[in-house]
Formats: C-alpha cells, sequence, structure tokens
C-alpha cells in the first residue's frame, strides 16, 4: 500500500495535526508502559490523565468536556476491521505508526464498506492529530514490523460497554459505547457485524 503521511494534504479530509501543543511529556511517560505481542487498548488510565497534556485536551481541544486519556500498543498489521464515533478522537504517537482510513460517507445503505477506499498514512512518533468523527479508523500498525505506542483521547465514556436496544439498524454496529464497528470477517472479531468487502489489508 502506498503509505501518505499525516503532514500531507491527503489527510486534511480525515483529521488535522495539532501542531501547537507540546507532547513530550506525554511520550517520555510512554516508555514505560508494555509494548505487548497483540493489541491491547485502555479507554482511562491514571497516570496519562496526571498530565498537563491531558487538561489541555479538556480544557481546548474538547472545549471544556471532560476526556478519557489512554492508549493503545502492541503490534498489529493489518485492517481487521474499522469504528468510528460522533466525535472527534485525538491520537499521540508515542512511537511511529501507521493509521488505516476512510470515510463514513462511502459506508453503503447496508453498512458495508469496501477496503480499496482505504488510505495509510505514516504518523510520526511525537505528533498529535485530531481524528474527525467522519473518518473510519481502528488499532494503528507498526512500522517494518515493529510495534507501536499510541495515546487515545476520546470523550469520558466512550469505548466502555453499552445495553444496545437495537432501535435502529445501525445499532447491529454498536460495540461499545460511542463506538460502530465494522468488522473483516478474516478477523474473527466475536460479536462484530462483518460488512468490510474486500482484502483485510496488511501493511
Amino acid at each position: 500500500m502506498f503509505l501518505q503521511s499525516v503532514l500531507d494534504a491527503g489527510f486534511k479530509k480525515y483529521g488535522r495535526v495539532i501542531a501547537d501543543i507540546d507532547t513530550s511529556e506525554i511520550v517520555k511517560l510512554m516508555d514505560s508502559y508494555d509494548m505487548p505481542e497483540d493489541v491491547v487498548y485502555v479507554a482511562g488510565d491514571e497516570k496519562l490523565e496526571n498530565t498537563q497534556i491531558h487538561k489541555v485536551m479538556e480544557e481546548s481541544i474538547y472545549g471544556g468536556c471532560p476526556v478519557q486519556t489512554g492508549y493503545c500498543n502492541g503490534h498489529n498489521q493489518k485492517l481487521n476491521a474499522l469504528e468510528y464515533h460522533r466525535s472527534s478522537e485525538v491520537n499521540i504517537a508515542a512511537t511511529d505508526m501507521i493509521l488505516l482510513l476512510g470515510s463514513r460517507e462511502d459506508v453503503k445503505d447496508d453498512f458495508t464498506y469496501e477496503t480499496s477506499k482505504v488510505e495509510g498514512f505514516f504518523v510520526p512518533e511525537g505528533t498529535a492529530i485530531e481524528v474527525y468523527a467522519t473518518t473510519l479508523h481502528y488499532a494503528p500498525c507498526g512500522v517494518d514490523g515493529q510495534g507501536f505506542k499510541c495515546v487515545v483521547v476520546l470523550p469520558k465514556g466512550t469505548n466502555l460497554d453499552v445495553v444496545n436496544t437495537h432501535a435502529t439498524a445501525e445499532d447491529k454496529l454498536l460495540a461499545a459505547s460511542n463506538k460502530w464497528l465494522i468488522a473483516h470477517e478474516d478477523a474473527h472479531i466475536d460479536g462484530a457485524f462483518n460488512g468490510l468487502r474486500g482484502e483485510n489489508i496488511t501493511v
């Protein structure tokens, strides 16, 4: 797959680089966190939420709304699924990493999505980005088979257990609070809606 950079113009439809915040404290803190062989996601982490950048996220980037600061660490080279939220997500690359992204506007009425539309973006270590609510995304991939560490900031309560009432057709995608997920059948994600069509992309 051809990789662009989040610094390129092609990223602008998916998100923006937050260039005017200092990520050095939280990136250094992430040095002490494990990089497992699989992928581990923690929605909120006490040490990460006791940083200056967490305050900046609440008071500035999210306009005074409460947020949770957690992480997604591990080893991954495949697309496997795509998710979206009703809100932007901020990612801070604690290592170099790759994001595979798509647009919600390309999701069909039956909630299927063609993986040929996915684009790959390199995120340099230390870079903070806002991923828009209209952007499909999932776990980062490592660079050249290496692992990755990524700080994840979302509105408080996102990605927690949820009672799915199946009130609308879209609810078949609801995998957690404020998380709608479209999986690839090759990923074998329990309970997920397998709506990705085409190759399960590997980088």
